[in-house]
């Protein structure tokens, strides 16, 4: 099965549209206007609404949300084959996600590769009505304004926090004045309390008694609508954090979806949520799942973004409008923002690249390993061959990079960015040939006993292959396991090395051997 990044998936869709002024001044509202065609009368009966009204900040708020809408859509996918032939696909067929992947590569074993395509992609300026718009303005003020844990907010804060009448690219539908009726109870069992963080947990309790997180939705390419969230009661990490933010912007409470592209020192990615208090200190939360204050992210960060409705000036897509470079995964779009610094300790790398033949890009990259692949997760204008990436996580290896022909290609060598925020170039010494023994693929299956001795976790008669990084993975040997400690001989030293498992789905962690040959996961 290939692992498909879901998360990835849903903010493809950004690729085909173009930019657009954004402000909440109505100047720059006309060309979202000029792109609506046919739904043009809708948006205008918005702004001719609160125009008529004595509400200023209405205006400003509906302004705000037409300005942006270029960036927002409902977007499906379908399974196809290489020959773009439609495959039956329904995550709900099966029992478990183990019986996806398996159902999966059986198949890619009849047909070969299978992946998701954009199937439809419905652009919100040609499709919502004045009347959704409206209700939508009216029932966010009313929440910010009535509702006491709310009132610390500012316009901009309500703007980005409690106001969009969407969480990502899921189908438009009425969630707000479906949660402002239905949780009507919570103002009562606050007893007066002005605590936004109080009112979070109430919220959250509630949506954990009746959802739940389900693996098989990782497989599942479309963001799941409110009434499909009802209906199923279950979902992935990106269908729990939208419906946590359905209900917390019904009820006034400010709420965020924070992501990691690629973890650093694992596969697959992650979102979240992330809440206001009153002083306005970031607490974050999972919603469905653990309540703000309860909820811990245990995996490596390198960069943490946040989602915002508006566009953000500041993004590569932005710097990029003239351009038109090919740009990688994630860093396409323009609605988030960099909140690295929020969870953890960050620092700017300065460095050096190396050019390469075929290079004429202005933009460069720096990548973490993950799932098999160097995958791009910052980057940073390039000024005579330098590069500043900003507000790096640290006990991180990294490898700068170039993005040609939407393939990355290495810019250096990789490096430890080490925990006093130092750089370790990891340069192979193909001259100075070593052994070294090797006890997994994975930190995880290597942890030492009690009587600190190494826990070897190889299958039997399996077949591994022992790689080391030179601008490429460059393969070392073959070895079966006898379920004991491999052994390789003739290995480049101070190399990054990759031990993969036959017909493994790429989730092997790479190491360094440190002096005393030990394994070091990064």
């Amino acid at each position: 099965m290939k692992k498909i990044n879901i998360l990835y998936l849903l903010m493809f869709l950004v690729l085909i549209m173009s930019s657009c002024n954004v402000s909440k001044n109505p100047d720059n509202v006309e060309a979202i206007l000029k792109k609506s065609g046919k739904n043009r009368s809708q948006l205008e009966a918005v702004i001719e609404h609160y125009k008529n009204s004595d509400d200023t900040l209405k205006i400003k708020a509906a302004y705000f949300l037409i300005g942006n809408m270029c960036e927002h859509s409902y977007v499906t996918f379908k399974m196809v084959d290489t020959a773009s032939n439609t495959v039956d696909w329904d995550v709900l067929k099966y029992k478990n996600y183990q019986e996806v992947v398996k159902a999966w590569d059986s198949i890619e074993n009849v047909i070969g590769p299978i992946h998701f395509v954009i199937d439809k992609k419905i652009m919100d300026y040609d499709t919502i009505t004045s009347d959704f718009l409206i209700k939508n303005i009216d029932l966010a003020f009313k929440a910010w304004r009535d509702f006491p844990w709310s009132r610390h907010l500012n316009f901009d804060q309500f703007c980005e926090y409690i106001l969009p009448y969407r969480g990502s690219n899921e189908p438009l539908e009425n969630w707000r004045e479906y949660f402002y009726n239905n949780f009507n109870w919570v103002v009562d069992s606050m007893k007066g309390s002005s605590d936004p963080i109080k009112a979070a947990c109430l919220i959250n309790d509630n949506i954990k008694s009746w959802f739940r997180f389900d693996s098989r939705y990782y497989e599942h390419p479309t963001d799941q609508g409110f009434s499909e969230m009802l209906k199923n009661k279950m979902g992935r990490c990106e269908d729990m954090t939208n419906l946590a933010i359905f209900a917390f912007r019904a009820m006034g409470v400010p709420v965020m979806s924070d992501y990691t592209p690629y973890w650093a020192k694992t596969g697959n990615n992650h979102a979240w949520n992330a809440t206001l208090d009153s002083v306005g200190k970031v607490v974050i939360f999972m919603g469905g799942e653990a309540n703000p204050g309860k909820y811990n992210l245990h995996h490596v960060f390198a960069k943490v973004y946040r989602k915002t409705f508006a566009k953000q000036l500041s993004s590569l897509k932005e710097k990029n409008k003239n351009n038109n470079e090919k740009l990688p995964p994630y860093l396409r779009h323009n609605t988030y923002s960099d909140v690295t610094k929020d969870y953890v300790s960050a620092f700017d790398i300065k460095m050096k690249l190396k050019k390469t033949k075929t290079d004429t890009n202005d933009f460069a990259y720096i990548c973490v390993f993950n799932t098999g692949e160097w995958r791009a997760i910052h980057w940073s204008e390039i000024n005579n061959d330098e590069v500043i990436f900003t507000d790096m996580g640290t006990d991180i290896v990294y490898l700068p990079a170039y993005f040609i022909d939407k393939k990355i290609k290495p810019a250096g060598n990789p490096f430890i960015f080490d925990k006093n925020a130092k750089i370790n170039t990891i340069i192979p010494d193909t001259l100075n040939l070593r052994s070294i023994k090797v006890f997994g693929t994975t930190a995880s299956e290597t942890k030492e006993t009690t009587d600190f001795i190494t826990k070897v976790s190889f299958k039997k008669n399996k077949n591994y292959t022992l790689y080391y990084w030179y601008d490429k993975w460059i393969k070392i040997g073959e070895k079966k396991s006898k379920g004991k400690a491999l052994i390789f001989k003739d290995v480049p030293s101070n190399a990054l090395y990759w031990l993969k498992a036959e017909d493994s789905h790429n989730e092997e962690r790479i190491f360094t051997i440190d002096k005393s040959g030990k394994q070091i996961w990064w």
